[in-house]
């Protein structure tokens, strides 16, 4: 079901022993010891997954590295983020973009952690992690060579924040090495929880400047990045000082008088802390001696190799490729007057075989993924149209890492509802075209855009690209009006079709089905579960256009469960009778979606199949039958099939009887 967005305050522990950050330090301080990280130890495994270390680390919490530690020295900014030997400089934008808010700052880094007299070699950080503030609490050892820190570090050497909030976050992916490589706005969303969006510069509307002007006023998180051509181009640079494929931040955006004219300018820092823009406006420019001194102590204008450097806002659009906005409240940029959006929150999965179902590119199995229904039944103000943004991440790949995952291409479409309540079939999806769907399938944590669409019902498929692909999602539809969502998978059924109505005289199957019980049950004339055995695998093995196994004594015991109405454990004719006929039914059903001919079915086909034999389930049972039943190749043999059946209708029994308890129950209750 759709879930509120989280409360701003509210916490998970994430430590294993299930104690909070104020129970841990006061532990260490009354036993007059150091905290000691049992989750995250200092060794090999928490720096890398895939290699060892280039040259021996060496562990050090920064009272060894420095003999006056400091955690936040003259206030937490920019200039306190150098990136060292670790390509996570997505990371770096992101916490530089961080320090330009001092209450979202304060949120991510809790600013009363010291090295002072209560010091206990503790500390903790908060990130956002899929609807959710996680608390990550981390010992101070570090990773150091020759009494250096060897990743993240400040300019200040005995400033140790920013450094330490670096191991938070690997110990959140499972790594240092899980931080290599990223998007800007995928750390930014994790100190947020806000909602991205990306601007592909040369594309970008003309009210550009003015989108970014508010999204900084509006304290959002701003990075930016120039596109490689090959991987070859990664972290080159240009002759204008700039590094391709490399994150930066945006600071700053202001308009300058220079020479009677009005310039827009735009302030970008380099996470490594040097190496900046030489152009025009660069820091020893000639443009800035044509500046009055006011404006120069306006802008913060400093001729120090920092890293960070103005350059024209229309030299910025000729240099830059991509521009990431994370809106920490999702407002509306074209709006000019801030307004709160409505949140919900949807968690799934594509699990192969089941709901893996792939883009519309593979129609057979597209109609299989999750859908989301959503209606959107106010217009904006003063418009004819609901506005929305819908926001698909693929959680938890990075951390993922070590056992081989990468991010998968993700993307999403949109159709008009049918009007039923219900998982749309193939069909639908063959013959109505899409009205709105994600830009484009791309392998990033999160893939959103923003659309405009009449009132109406609308059904939202999250996909990967390929078929197959399985990953664990959350969907965020964030609406300027309320929007109500559901999802289409979520109602179990049972609706079980009427047994045969008897016939006044008998009929010549029945007479041959009569010598076949008297065959099968001996003296006794019932059947035991051995006598079953013997009989199922010899007829259904002789069926020509179905492939089968075996049935084993306790699926044979479980039919007799479900049939056996005396309680003896065997079956009397009319017992095996009604078995028979839901056999031949199942049998037909199965055929029916054998679309191959191969004798065994599709496991994506298992849904419309046991929907066809009065079994409506949600994807979470579908998802665990699949695994329970299929094969590698997804397909489902018939002796499988049966069991699945067998074990739903005696599950189906229990229920309906609970059902009726639950009834009396009631009743009794409103009679009292």
């Amino acid at each position: 079901k759709p879930r509120p967005s989280v409360l701003p305050r509210a916490t998970r522990v994430t430590h294993s022993s299930g104690k909070v950050y104020e129970e841990l330090k006061e532990e260490c301080l009354s036993k007059g010891i150091l905290f000691q990280d049992i989750d995250f130890p200092p060794c090999n495994s928490s720096l890398f997954f895939s290699e060892k270390p280039p040259v021996p680390f060496v562990w050090k919490r920064p009272m060894e590295i420095v003999k006056d530690p400091k955690f936040i020295l003259g206030g937490a900014t920019r200039t306190d983020i150098c990136q060292g030997d670790l390509g996570d400089c997505w990371l770096l934008a992101a916490i530089a973009s961080l320090t330009l808010n001092e209450k979202t700052l304060g949120r991510v880094v809790p600013l009363d952690q010291n090295f002072g007299p209560d010091y206990a070699g503790i500390f903790h950080f908060q990130f956002w992690q899929h609807n959710e503030w996680l608390d990550v609490v981390i010992d101070d050892q570090l990773p150091t060579f020759n009494g250096r820190l060897v990743f993240l570090h400040s300019a200040d050497h005995n400033e140790f924040w920013s450094a330490l909030l670096e191991k938070a976050y690997a110990k959140l992916n499972g790594s240092y090495e899980a931080l290599k490589g990223g998007s800007t706005i995928e750390a930014m969303e994790d100190f947020t929880g806000g909602v991205g969006e990306m601007y592909e510069v040369k594309k970008a509307p003309d009210n550009f400047y003015e989108i970014l002007e508010k999204a900084l006023k509006r304290c959002s998180m701003v990075g930016c990045s120039i596109d490689t051509s090959s991987a070859a181009e990664s972290e080159a640079k240009t002759p204008f000082g700039l590094i391709k494929g490399h994150a930066y931040s945006v600071t700053g955006i202001e308009k300058v008088n220079y020479q009677s004219q009005e310039v827009q300018l735009i302030r970008i820092r380099n996470p490594w802390g040097q190496v900046e823009w030489n152009g025009p406006w660069s820091d020893n420019s000639l443009e800035w001696c044509s500046v009055s001194p006011s404006e120069k102590a306006r802008l913060a204008q400093e001729t120090q190799d920092d890293g960070e450097f103005w350059m024209k806002f229309e030299d910025f659009k000729v240099h830059f490729d991509k521009v990431e906005i994370c809106n920490l409240t999702p407002d509306a940029l074209e709006e000019n007057t801030a307004h709160r959006w409505e949140v919900t929150i949807h968690q799934g999965s594509w699990v192969r075989g089941s709901t893996a179902g792939g883009c519309r590119n593979f129609l057979e199995t597209f109609w299989t993924n999750p859908q989301i229904k959503l209606h959107l039944t106010e217009e904006d103000d003063g418009q004819e149209d609901c506005t929305f943004i819908a926001a698909l991440m693929q959680k938890d790949r990075r951390k993922l890492k070590r056992l081989g995952a990468e991010m998968l291409a993700i993307g999403y479409s949109i159709y008009e509802s049918p009007g039923r309540d219900e998982h749309l079939g193939k069909d639908f999806f063959r013959y109505h075209p899409s009205k709105a769907r994600s830009k484009t399938y791309i392998n990033l944590r999160e893939v959103s855009n923003r659309f405009k669409l009449p009132p109406g019902d609308y059904i939202l498929v999250p996909t990967t690209f390929e078929p197959h692909q399985e990953a664990d999602f959350c969907l965020r539809i964030f609406s300027e009006k309320k929007a109500i969502t559901e999802d289409l998978d979520e109602n179990i059924a049972i609706e079980l079709p009427e047994p045969p109505s008897p016939t006044p005289e008998e009929t010549e199957e029945e007479k041959q089905f009569w010598a076949l019980f008297e065959q099968i049950s001996g003296k006794d004339m019932e059947i035991s579960a051995e006598e079953l055995k013997y009989v199922l695998n010899t007829i259904l093995k002789k069926i020509q256009n179905i492939k089968f196994k075996n049935l084993s004594l306790i699926s044979c015991r479980n039919i007799i469960s479900l049939m056996d109405t005396s309680g003896n454990g065997k079956l009397d004719y009319n017992e095996f009778k009604v078995f028979w006929e839901k056999m031949k039914t199942w049998i037909n059903i199965f055929l029916q979606f054998d679309f191959d001919k191969s004798g065994s079915m599709s496991s994506y086909e298992l849904r419309s199949a046991l929907k066809a034999a009065g079994y409506q389930l949600n994807n979470h049972l579908l998802q665990l039958i699949v695994l329970r039943y299929s094969g590698d190749q997804f397909q489902i043999e018939f002796d499988d099939f049966l069991n699945c059946l067998i074990r739903l209708e005696n599950a189906s029994g229990v229920f309906q009887a609970l059902s009726v308890k639950h009834k009396e129950f009631i009743d009794l209750n409103i009679g009292e």
